[in-house]
């Protein structure tokens, strides 16, 4: 091929066509578990995380709820990834080992949102959330009916590996995606760039600013004891009664079990298996929906 504008015009949209198919090749689960936020910033100030607003009779003024509990923040990463295709490659039309490139690219761009995502979640254990706490923690700070100070439990303890209940019908998921700048498509493609003028390399990447936090830790529950009926009916119980300051009731429900591929068999025998192991009916039937997420494994 010869190298001139119009041909390198052409291969350019030749590959941002690959990347643009790769795009819709990654499954996406992310949005199951996290809210998009968009972001015009560096970083985003999320201290309204500290009120979960509610109603109450008016007597006297009105009681305001200050954006102010808290001073969690999210800052924004920058992303990339770039394939140099060789000018020789250009020049001998040996442009086929690179489709696969291409297509993978706009795949690994799409998964790049899934990593991140589960990846937070997985990491819930140990990261802080709003409240300084590990957004899964025995001992997240409240007030009960009375104003007093008391703790509240969003997890269970043990050595079994992860899996997580959600309440997916809030507006509010327990994952927060910041995004900045959506990936784009971008190239270094002119025969005097100095990429091509040193290294003989055309430039085609993708990049993108965007980062993950935790939203409220009272929409989840992670257990690290082994996945059980006995296990789950508890975890079900204390999302149940998650309890807001003063005493007042969150309505949450349990409506999504999270698990990575290894607990798939286990999961579906609480919440598809007609009769549990002892031969009864399996109470768990149908009780919240499930999902395998890869990215947890």
């Amino acid at each position: 091929m010869k190298i001139n504008p119009g041909n390198l015009q052409t291969l350019g949209r030749t590959f941002s066509a690959l990347y643009q198919q790769g795009l819709t090749m990654a499954a996406s689960q992310s949005a199951l578990v996290a809210t998009t936020v968009p972001s015009s910033t560096g970083e985003n100030e999320y201290g309204w995380l500290g009120k979960l607003p509610s109603m109450r009779e008016w007597l006297g003024d009105r009681v305001i709820n200050a954006a102010t509990a808290s001073d969690y923040t999210i800052k924004n990463r920058d992303f990339e990834q770039t394939i140099g295709v060789d000018r020789n490659d250009i020049e001998d039309d040996n442009i086929g080992i690179y489709s696969p490139l291409f297509t993978e690219m706009g795949r690994s761009t799409m998964a790049h949102k899934e990593e991140l995502v589960f990846g937070q979640l997985k990491a819930g254990f140990d990261r802080p959330c709003y409240d300084g706490q590990n957004f899964f923690d025995t001992d997240h700070v409240v007030l009960d009916a009375a104003g007093n100070e008391t703790t509240v439990s969003n997890m269970q303890a043990g050595a079994a590996t992860p899996w997580y209940l959600i309440d997916d019908t809030r507006a509010l998921k327990p994952i927060i995606w910041q995004e900045r700048k959506a990936p784009q498509f971008v190239a270094k493609d002119r025969p005097e760039d100095d990429n091509v003028f040193h290294r003989k390399q055309f430039l085609y990447g993708v990049d993108s600013r965007c980062n993950v936090g935790f939203g409220f830790w009272q929409f989840a529950f992670g257990s690290k004891a082994e996945l059980t009926a006995d296990n789950y009916e508890a975890a079900r119980e204390a999302m149940h009664s998650m309890k807001g300051d003063y005493g007042r009731p969150l309505g949450v429900r349990p409506t999504l079990l999270v698990v990575p591929p290894s607990l798939e068999g286990e999961a579906m025998e609480i919440l598809n298996a007609e009769r549990n192991a002892a031969g009864a009916t399996n109470v768990w039937r149908g009780t919240a929906k499930l999902e395998v997420v890869p990215w947890l494994a």
